[in-house]
């Protein structure tokens, strides 16, 4: 059935629960471990229902489980794999002796309530995966806890490095100096508003909705002794109501907030922006053919994500009267990052599953794997856009060459 569904041999080996096995074992081999895994597959035939198998324990991957993923992935890009017949399915399900109910969705999985992106749901969203655990987050990420692509400059790199010449490159991007505002919208655990306020001399606000986030965020202000320099806030962004700032950065913060709710997201910060003051945005995108963020992602991850194409969001904040200036692709990036916290992830795994629990972590090595090799094709990309508010004069606020853009 496999062989004639991906249209020839199989490109990876599989094996089932009674020992039997198909296909190379000498690579990838996946592992089915009981008809449950195959149950779930005949009720949700899909990347919902793989992700389902594999975060329950019921499938499993030995090998390389990118190399497998790419491998699969080939093959349906390329179109030789084929839907079968339903009479197929059936005949298969009755020999093998998986019908039966639909099994629960493993715990892991986001059950939320209300209308798309109200305060609340938002709310529910973020804390299901940003609240998972700070000690978590610390584990997999670098010291500065910065949850977004870092910046490579050099082979010898380190994340911790990357991710510092980021912060850097945004706020060089930003012009930030001594005295100056910054609102940070979704600033996770502080990273972005802890740097600009140490190293730039900033007046720091930094915007969240994690309850989590900002109890981590104070306790690493105090420890820098910069309650003078920043403040955090456990606010939702549409209720920021504060004179405009000079300047704001939002850092992989607009896949959260819904394509309905995009043009109140820029709306917003060109409210709250100064007349000739900067926006820097990090955003993933998708082509056009591909938005939104997928089953798995939004079933698992990130509950009611969107990302569009970087043509769409760029039309959005020109909407809301911001002038484009810049747009850095940093798609590479990406892929090194999140092979960055594969890795750790990989060599503290059982810390990590003693923190969140062995479905959890499983749902983060399903998320790393395929999301590094998603940015490794093409199939998603990252930018940072440069956008300036104009003044009533018509001014953009970048008049003089040195501060045209910084040099990268």
């Amino acid at each position: 059935m496999a062989e004639r569904v991906l249209g020839g041999p199989l490109p990876i080996g599989f094996r089932a629960w009674d020992g039997s096995v198909a296909g190379p074992q000498d690579g990838t081999v996946l592992v089915i471990r009981s008809r449950d895994a195959l149950r779930r597959l005949v009720w949700s035939p899909n990347e919902l229902g793989l992700a389902r198998a594999y975060v329950s324990g019921e499938l499993d991957v030995e090998g390389d489980l990118v190399a497998g993923l790419s491998q699969i992935w080939g093959l349906v890009r390329r179109g030789v794999t084929r839907r079968p017949r339903v009479s197929e399915v059936v005949k298969l399900a009755l020999q093998l002796k998986v019908l039966g109910p639909n099994p629960s969705a493993p715990k892991e999985e986001a059950r939320l309530r209300g209308a798309l992106h109200t305060k609340t749901r938002d709310r529910d969203a973020i804390s299901h995966h940003y609240d998972l655990s700070n000690a978590f987050y610390q584990l997999v990420l670098d010291p500065s806890m910065a949850y977004s692509c870092a910046y490579f400059t050099s082979d010898e790199d380190s994340l911790a490095q990357a991710q510092h010449n980021k912060l850097d490159l945004i706020c060089r991007k930003l012009d930030l100096r001594p005295g100056m505002r910054l609102l940070d919208v979704g600033c996770g655990w502080g990273s972005m508003i802890i740097h600009a306020a140490k190293h730039y001399g900033v007046h720091a606000v930094g915007v969240t909705i994690s309850a989590q986030q900002r109890e981590h965020i104070l306790k690493r202000v105090a420890a820098e002794g910069l309650q003078d320099r920043v403040e955090v806030r456990l606010q939702d962004y549409r209720e920021v109501s504060d004179e405009p700032f000079d300047a704001i950065s939002t850092i992989e913060m607009g896949e959260h907030v819904g394509e309905s709710n995009y043009p109140t997201y820029a709306s917003t910060l060109h409210r709250l922006l100064k007349p000739e003051g900067r926006l820097l945005l990090q955003q993933m995108s998708r082509g056009h053919n591909a938005p939104g963020g997928g089953a798995f992602i939004e079933s698992y991850v990130a509950p009611d994500m969107h990302m569009r194409p970087v043509s769409s969001t760029t039309g959005f904040l020109e909407a809301a009267g911001l002038e484009i200036r810049d747009v850095h692709a940093l798609r590479e990036h990406y892929v090194w990052t999140v092979r960055a916290w594969a890795q750790t992830l990989e060599d503290r795994w059982d810390e990590v599953v003693a923190l969140v629990g062995e479905g959890q972590a499983r749902v983060w090595r399903l998320y790393l794997a395929g999301g590094a090799l998603t940015f490794e094709e093409g199939r998603m990309g990252v930018d940072q856009i440069l956008a300036v508010r104009r003044s009533e004069n018509g001014r953009s606020g970048m008049p003089r060459v040195r501060r045209e853009l910084v040099a990268r």
